[in-house]
């Protein structure tokens, strides 16, 4: 078997000429786990080619499939909601930084749909939690830098790092940063927490990966995608680094430290 693998680099305006290569090699399979946006670039590429994702989004909502049950089409794959848990993400950080009024949000302007769906949830859930949001945008290396050295002027309590693929890429410039800064930080994903982030809460996306192979897999053998329903990520993890929170001087509620499925020490 041979793998064609395809790296966006963070720009995402490349994935439609990606997913046009592989569809003109004839690949028997096209797998996008992780990205909605390189995933609708695939689905809009071809009817025929068959295509496993793993989206935070509903795939129904985006087009992907007719339903989650029956797909249909030429696509099937694993929905793994980093999206829908961004309100009880905000309010577990507050929960770690109680005095906490403004917060920081880093959001990747690249992948539109998944930065606009994030940052309505922000603003509907920190206004529940009497929460001011101070939104960054950056997409590369250097505007997160940039977008870091923004902080020590606006001094913010905290700060909320958006799920997004090209992030977790950066996931240990985020993290030193965050330490640099002194800033206690929220992520989707524990890879953040096992380089030094301080939390993060939400599905585990290596399990909708690994998921994504296997669906991938089966496909090879001869399963067709409109016959595999879509896969719901059903556990959510919350990931503590306790060195971290003494570095930054924070006490562990307790409530958390009950509610953690890992805690780094």
């Amino acid at each position: 078997m041979i793998v064609e693998p395809r790296w966006a680099e963070g720009r995402y305006d490349r994935f439609p000429e990606l997913v046009a290569d592989l569809v003109r090699k004839r690949v028997a399979v096209i797998a996008v786990p992780g990205s909605q946006s390189a995933a609708i670039a695939a689905k809009a590429a071809t009817e025929t080619i068959p295509i496993v994702f793993a989206v935070a989004e509903d795939p129904v909502k985006l087009g992907l499939v007719a339903s989650l049950s029956q797909p249909g089409g030429n696509a099937t794959g694993i929905n793994f909601f980093t999206e829908e848990v961004v309100a009880k993400r905000l309010a577990l950080l507050r929960e770690f930084v109680p005095g906490a009024r403004r917060v920081a949000a880093f959001l990747n302007p690249s992948d539109r749909g998944q930065t606009e769906t994030t940052e309505r949830q922000l603003k509907v859930a920190a206004q529940e939690l009497s929460l001011e949001i101070k939104l960054l945008h950056a997409s590369n290396r250097e505007e997160i830098d940039a977008a870091f050295m923004a902080l020590v002027r606006e001094r913010p309590d905290a700060l909320f790092v958006g799920p997004d693929g090209y992030y977790n890429s950066r996931r240990v410039q985020f993290a030193i940063l965050a330490a640099l800064r002194a800033i206690p930080a929220s992520f989707a994903a524990r890879d953040y927490v096992e380089v030094g982030g301080l939390m993060s809460y939400g599905t585990n996306v290596g399990d909708a990966y690994r998921r994504t192979g296997v669906y991938a897999g089966l496909i090879l053998k001869g399963r067709r995608p409109a016959d595999l329903p879509v896969l719901q990520s059903t556990s959510f993890e919350l990931a503590i680094n306790l060195n971290t929170a003494r570095a930054l001087g924070l006490h562990v509620p307790d409530k958390l430290l009950v509610l953690a499925t890992e805690v780094i020490d």
